[in-house]
């Protein structure tokens, strides 16, 4: 029988973001605390103009949007994921560890009831659900991307990760001398970032 952990594994590990150890994990393993950069709306994976992004929701967030999801049809948890994803344009994908609690805690509320199909769960308004699907957002997704400046994050992302692959070429085939000349030059960088701030001309 499927189970809440059985479809989060089946989106961890099948899904179309999923990465191997020469991908993103990879590349944060060669890095270590300089491994990929930036969440949210700068984060990786498909968005609008290219990457994108994992921007962060409230939880009433995430409540809206499967109450909303399932007032067109019965979904999976990672369907929902996905379709979120896809309906922000990218601007917000919810992860697996925010959405299956909260579907357990709306089954727990009797709005919405689950079925095994073929080992995962496949979730539905009950009435009582519908009824306060209905009375909610008609698509939550949508708020999370608002007003976001797309061009000035996709420039920020593209110079984030021309960076580190910069960076991830020395430390594949620098030198010893060479890998430390390249952290202290990325601790350097990061410090005058910090230092813009605090400029007050």
């Amino acid at each position: 029988m499927g189970s809440y952990r059985d479809d989060n594994e089946h989106g961890r590990h099948c899904g179309p973001g999923h990465r191997g150890r020469d991908g993103a994990e990879g590349r944060r393993g060669a890095f270590g605390q300089f491994g990929p950069p930036f969440g949210g709306p700068f984060g990786g994976g498909r968005g609008r103009g290219g990457g994108g992004g994992r921007g962060r929701a409230r939880r009433g967030d995430v409540r809206a949007s499967i109450l909303a999801l399932l007032r067109d049809r019965p979904m999976h948890g990672y369907e929902m994921i996905q379709e979120i994803g896809e309906r922000s344009d990218g601007a917000w994908k919810p992860s697996p560890g925010s959405v299956y609690p909260t579907l357990q805690l709306l089954e727990d509320e009797g709005l919405i009831v689950s079925a095994s199909e073929g080992g995962k769960k496949l979730f539905t308004l009950t009435d009582a659900g519908r009824t306060e699907a209905e009375a909610g957002p008609e698509a939550p997704w949508e708020e999370v991307g608002r007003g976001v400046d797309w061009d000035t994050v996709n420039e920020i992302r593209q110079a984030g990760w021309g960076l580190m692959e910069a960076f991830g070429q020395v430390w594949k085939t620098g030198s010893p001398e060479q890998r430390q000349k390249a952290v202290e030059v990325i601790n350097e960088s990061r410090k005058k970032l910090y230092l813009i701030l605090a400029d007050d001309d």
